[in-house]
C-alpha cells in the first residue's frame, strides 16, 4: 500500500466531498489523487423477490441521468443501523412490503479509483405489506418483473444502473446453483 502523506478536503457540497490526498508509492514516486467520499456507512441495494420467479423493480427520477429510472430499491445506511435493517427499511419505504428473510450476497463498489463507497447487495424473500413513509418527493412506481425476461429488461432504455443489472444477474446465478 502506498503511504499518505497528506490528505485534506478541497471541496464539499450537501451531496459530495472531494477529498485530495499525496501518496508515495513503495517505488518512490510520489502523486496526487482526489477521490469522492462516499456515505460512512455505504448504502443497500435491495432485490426483493415476491416469489422465487418475480422480483419487485422500482421506478423513480434519477437526476444524475435526468430521467426516470428503473431499478432496485436502494439507500444508504443510516447511522446505528446494520445493511440487513436498512435494507429492510429501503424495502418498506420505496417498495411497501418489508421481508422476514434478509441475505447479503455481496458488497460491491463503483468507480473504486475515484470514490471510495460501497453497496451492499441484499436480497429480500419472504416479503409482507408494510409501508414506511420515505423521503421520494413523489410516489415510487413498483414494477414486478419476471427473472426469466431479464434480457428484455436490459434492452429497456430506462434500465442502465449498473448495480442493480449487476446484482440481478448474481441472484439469477445464485438461485439457479441452488436449484441444480
Amino acid at each position: 500500500m502506498p503511504d499518505i502523506l497528506e490528505s485534506k478536503i478541497i471541496a464539499q457540497t450537501n451531496v459530495f466531498t472531494v477529498e485530495q490526498m499525496r501518496l508515495r508509492f513503495n517505488n518512490g514516486v510520489e502523486t496526487q489523487y482526489e477521490r469522492l467520499l462516499g456515505s460512512p456507512n455505504g448504502a443497500v441495494l435491495v432485490v426483493p423477490l415476491l416469489d422465487n420467479e418475480t422480483v419487485l423493480l422500482i421506478k423513480e427520477y434519477a437526476a444524475g441521468v435526468q430521467r426516470y429510472e428503473i431499478a432496485l430499491p436502494k439507500g444508504a445506511v443510516d447511522n446505528n443501523e446494520t445493511p440487513l435493517e436498512a435494507a429492510n427499511r429501503e424495502l418498506m419505504e420505496e417498495v411497501g412490503y418489508g421481508a422476514r428473510r434478509l441475505c447479503q450476497l455481496k458488497s460491491v463498489s463503483v468507480s473504486p479509483g475515484y470514490l471510495n463507497h460501497v453497496t451492499h447487495i441484499v436480497v429480500a424473500e419472504d416479503l409482507y405489506e408494510n409501508k414506511l413513509p420515505g423521503d421520494e418527493p413523489e410516489p415510487i412506481e413498483v414494477i414486478p418483473w419476471k427473472l426469466s425476461q431479464l434480457d428484455k429488461l436490459l434492452s429497456h432504455p430506462q434500465c442502465t444502473e449498473a448495480r442493480s443489472i449487476a446484482a440481478l444477474f448474481m441472484v439469477q446465478y445464485h438461485y439457479k446453483q441452488h436449484r441444480e
